[in-house]
């Protein structure tokens, strides 16, 4: 049986060179257009702007202004995202970094105490020093002013209307309002979800509105993102982050300064495709090593059912993320090795540290470039959403945005929920020999982040797929495993996708136990992996593969509300 399984794993990277084909037309030489997201609200306004001749950049720009208005909290105008665009005319991949940043009174013990040690993470991430500078509008206006069709201003209709009449509460919003997270007990969060029947939390059903939400989306249409970086949205930003307890350094400079940045995607050969992501501050950097390191393996002549498949996917995730959580951080403020990472014989190298059983916590590498850096910190909250959305004219956007925790830091303007994304900075930003970390907090300075938005492109240059997650540091294993299971074991990408999670980090085995068999679960532990349950926000990848004769295969997290539409 194992011989059938490594024969079949052989044959199934053959059959993929015929499936990275571009989008299959529709009728009149057009790309079907589609849509994936996290929400159906969100959804269907994309594909309306689609319908009007939208380029995928507006109906992401509709997604998103609904997005944080149906799912607020994963993501929201107030908070940041990256961007990883493909063109088909041209045939390339950019990125738009609309990672938020530290405002220029920031500083390196921020998140220090009275007495010198790290803050409580419950204290810090309502805190409002936790706020850094929105980016997502600013990263959509830029994108929009290269690769939009329609008017900036006819593109939340949809969020306005529905946010102005109100919206079913769903279910997994539901559940978070009732959550125990430290944001639920903030007054702004109480406040807003006090809409049910008397005054009490929104339950599943209820119809939740929010006009201040509506008035500033008007003005947001209407003036542009200026509506966000200055004037009264902006003072109302500054005022509620310099507020107590623990108030930040936020002004107005620091919001009219604000830059998104379009970089350069990093993109590296991976099986019959090219794997495009966001370099740093992103950690697709990771993605790429975690995916160079399992190709090194038999790992695609195994299978889901194959406790050896999840052992290998579990001990390259453990190097992985050692080299991640030391290396990556804003470029602009730290050397960040990528090509070390990324070279053959680093990669080689690590990969034979794998042996027939779970390593000992393992440390970072020495790749080349690196420089003496001290251990890593840096704690990563999940509060995110993924979304891709493909136009007619075959370009495709896979969008990842966030506010970090649930809710954000829990205080709001103008019925957005402010991002507490400096909460990814390590909190204690030195080591024991005085070096700063390469994720310590400074002025401007982006925090790294795990959001990896990827494309997939063939051989030929044409797309062939694109696939992110929400789920904080956890976002590179869930991609990961999608990614494996819908390429190397052929499955289909829903499929791909419900398959159980595991995320292995340092000492830490943790996945969805109730959902691997008892045979996997048995061959972990006989190689030294015992699966804790996991903890923290759900997975939420949204992917697509370009299969065999042009066919959509698209697929959405069934943990969470997702949907897939096509257009014609």
């Amino acid at each position: 049986m194992t011989a059938l399984r490594r024969l079949i794993g052989l044959f199934i990277p053959l059959l993929l060179l015929t499936s990275c084909a571009t989008l299959p037309p529709a009728p009149g030489g057009r790309a079907k257009p589609f849509v994936i997201a996290a929400n159906p609200l969100a959804a269907e306004a994309g594909m309306a702007v689609l319908k009007r001749g939208g380029s995928a950049v507006d109906a992401a720009i509709a997604v998103e202004a609904m997005l944080s208005l149906v799912e607020p909290q994963s993501s929201g105008l107030a908070g940041g995202a990256f961007i990883t665009h493909y063109d088909r005319e041209s045939r390339r991949v950019s990125v738009y970094d609309g990672r938020e940043t530290a405002p220029a009174q920031a500083s390196a013990a921020m998140f220090l105490g009275p007495d010198g040690k790290p803050l409580d993470f419950g204290t810090a991430v309502v805190s409002g020093r936790a706020t850094g500078v929105p980016g997502v509008l600013a990263a959509l206006d830029l994108a929009h002013r290269e690769h939009g069709r329609l008017e900036w201003s006819g593109l939340f209709g949809d969020a306005r209307r529905t946010a102005a009449e109100g919206f079913v509460v769903s279910p997994r919003l539901a559940r978070m309002v009732a959550g125990k997270f430290p944001q639920n007990e903030a007054p702004d969060v109480r406040a807003y979800f006090a809409q049910g029947p008397g005054g009490a939390a929104v339950k599943a059903g209820d119809r939740l509105r929010n006009p201040a939400y509506a008035a500033f989306l008007d003005r947001l249409a209407r003036g542009g993102i200026a509506a966000m970086y200055r004037g009264e949205t902006a003072a109302r930003i500054v005022a509620r982050t310099r507020a107590g307890p623990l108030g930040g350094s936020m002004t107005m400079a620091d919001l009219a300064g604000y830059r998104a940045i379009k970089r350069a995607a990093l993109c590296r050969p991976w099986r019959v495709y090219r794997a495009c992501v966001p370099p740093p501050p992103s950690s697709g950097v990771g993605l790429l090593m975690l995916l160079g390191l399992t190709e090194r393996s038999d790992i695609a002549a195994l299978g889901p059912g194959d406790p050896q498949a999840w052992f290998l996917f579990a001990e390259a995730s453990r190097l992985m993320y050692a080299d991640r959580d030391q290396y990556v951080g804003d470029p602009a403020f730290v050397d960040v090795p990528v090509a070390g990472l990324l070279a053959n014989n680093y990669l080689d190298q690590r990969f034979r540290l794998i042996g027939p059983r779970a390593m000992a916590v393992p440390t970072a590498g020495q790749p080349a470039g690196a420089t003496a850096l001290p251990a890593d910190r840096s704690r990563e909250p999940v509060g995110t959403t993924h979304f891709i959305v493909g136009d007619a004219a075959g370009d495709v956007v896979s969008v990842t945005a966030t506010v970090e925790s649930i809710f954000g830091s829990g205080r709001m303007v103008d019925g957005m929920f402010l991002n507490n994304q400096l909460t990814d900075f390590a909190f204690d930003p030195v080591g024991a020999d005085g070096r700063p970390a390469a994720n310590a907090v400074a002025p401007g300075k982006r925090p790294r982040s795990s959001m990896t938005p990827l494309i997939l492109v063939g051989r030929d240059g044409a797309f062939a797929g694109a696939i992110g997650s929400a789920g904080g540091n956890a976002i590179l294993a869930f991609v990961g495993k999608s990614l494996i299971a819908a390429v190397d074991w052929g499955l289909p990408m829903q499929a791909a996708l419900a398959l159980p999670n595991l995320v292995a980090r340092g000492e830490r085995f943790q996945g969805e136990i109730d959902k691997f068999s008892p045979e996997v679960l048995a061959g972990l532990r006989a190689r030294g992996i015992e699966l804790k349950p996991g903890q923290g926000e759900d997975s939420g990848v949204h992917g697509v593969i370009i299969r065999s004769g042009g066919r959509i295969d698209g697929g959405f997290d069934p943990r969470r509300e997702g949907v897939v539409l096509v257009g014609d």
